[in-house]
């Protein structure tokens, strides 16, 4: 069966042709297909301590990589054919992940690296069988990643009701108990929340109601979590996102300018307010070193490595550096897979980015872009791009509303 014969019969249209809505019913999204992302989604979410649940880490361990098993068989039921669709972004993972396997197997730890890169081979197998969902018209996989992500952030709160104590332990920062999440992985899918939020009601996709639920929730993890890079994220974001729609979208620019009067007078009001919840309680040189994360950054870099490891790594890792977590993208990466991998990243998100750039104005441009600009500023102090992440994720989203729709690619 040819691939075209494949997406036609594959590919089923949810939505008309006009203006995509997200105004449906769970049930117009197929379920193996919200299960299967909905597995993908757990396998990156890293288990830790602090849980209300005292569940042993071998037990929370085996049951986020168990469950990339189980998105595979889900995603092979929902696309027997075995139907993929070609296209750039996912060969230049695919690369990045063969590169990481091949890197591994001479790793000085080979057994804990080679094992991490068979998990993202078979995570990026499972994102190519997903792929016909790519490029419709009514968003399929920005759906079902919100519905992830709105499912994270209903643990989170609920934790945080239950617990509030465990909820707030880090150092008062908002984390997850019921499934243990960290504060910058809280306000991670907080801040995916908000922005997709504001910018499917700016473009008429999802009503009011909805809107402002997610924007009040976003807003309330996100000053939760005390997380400034999701917030510089979230800004830096929106507002490449309502650029790209200021000129076609009466809602946008009114959008745009009741924000910004908002926040010059919330800015004048509440500046010593908003100066203290930055600064964490931190000196200026702590801030400045990123929460000490500068140290090690500069301790990994200066480290004398062969020059095939500057290359390609020493593959994959729990992205540390002499016990100390490194928290940086292109850091980690360089450690990882050397200035190949790093050349591969900055590869498909230069393409990301171009693609977005050519892309016909609208609301899948204005998300897209948005998580291609907040996955960038995101990667100075978080690591995911090089590894199975929900990072990788937001990525693939951003792709998948992109490219062409399949029926007019077809025509």
């Amino acid at each position: 069966m040819t691939v075209t014969a494949g997406l036609r019969q594959t590919l089923r249209r949810d939505a008309p042709a006009g203006h995509p809505s997200l105004r449906t019913t769970a049930a117009q999204l197929p379920t193996l297909l919200v299960l299967s992302w909905g597995a993908l989604f757990f396998n990156v979410l890293t288990p830790g301590s602090g849980m209300i649940l005292p569940l042993p880490h071998a037990m929370t361990q085996a049951m986020a990589q168990g469950s990339l098993l189980v998105a595979l068989v889900l995603a092979l039921l929902v696309n027997p054919r075995l139907v993929i669709r070609p296209n750039t972004f996912l060969v230049l993972v695919s690369a990045m992940a063969v590169m990481a396997l091949i890197v591994s197997m001479y790793s000085p730890f080979p057994v804990s690296s080679t094992y991490r890169a068979v998990r993202l081979i078979g995570f990026v197998a499972c994102l190519w069988l997903l792929s016909p969902w790519w490029g419709r018209a009514d968003l399929a996989l920005l759906r079902v990643h919100r519905i992830c992500l709105w499912a994270a952030l209903g643990s989170v709160l609920l934790g945080a009701a239950l617990a509030p104590g465990k909820a707030f332990a880090a150092g008062g920062r908002l984390s997850g108990v019921i499934w243990a999440m960290p504060p910058p992985q809280v306000a991670h899918y907080a801040a995916l929340i908000l922005g997709t939020s504001a910018i499917l009601w700016m473009c008429r996709v999802i009503g009011g109601r909805h809107a402002l639920l997610g924007i009040v929730v976003g807003v309330a993890v996100l000053i939760g979590t005390h997380t400034r890079t999701a917030l510089i994220g979230t800004i830096a974001g929106l507002a490449i996102a309502c650029a790209s729609l200021f000129l076609g979208h009466a809602r946008v620019r009114r959008a745009t300018l009741w924000t910004i009067v908002f926040g010059a007078l919330a800015g004048a009001l509440f500046a010593p307010q908003i100066v203290t919840w930055a600064a964490r309680g931190q000196t200026a040189e702590e801030a400045s070193q990123f929460t000490g994360r500068t140290k090690v950054w500069e301790a990994s870099l200066a480290e004398d490595r062969p020059t095939v490891t500057k290359m390609f790594g020493s593959g994959l890792s729990n992205k540390s550096f002499d016990g100390l977590p490194v928290d940086s993208n292109w850091i980690a990466t360089y450690l990882d897979l050397g200035w190949a991998g790093i050349v591969v990243q900055v590869t498909f998100i230069l393409l990301l980015l171009v693609m977005a750039i050519t892309h016909v104005r609208g609301v899948r441009r204005a998300v897209a872009l948005f998580l291609i600009v907040y996955g960038i500023v995101a990667s100075v102090t978080e690591t995911g791009t090089g590894d199975a992440s929900t990072y990788l994720l937001d990525l693939t989203v951003a792709a998948a509303l992109l490219v062409p729709e399949p029926g007019r690619r077809l025509r």
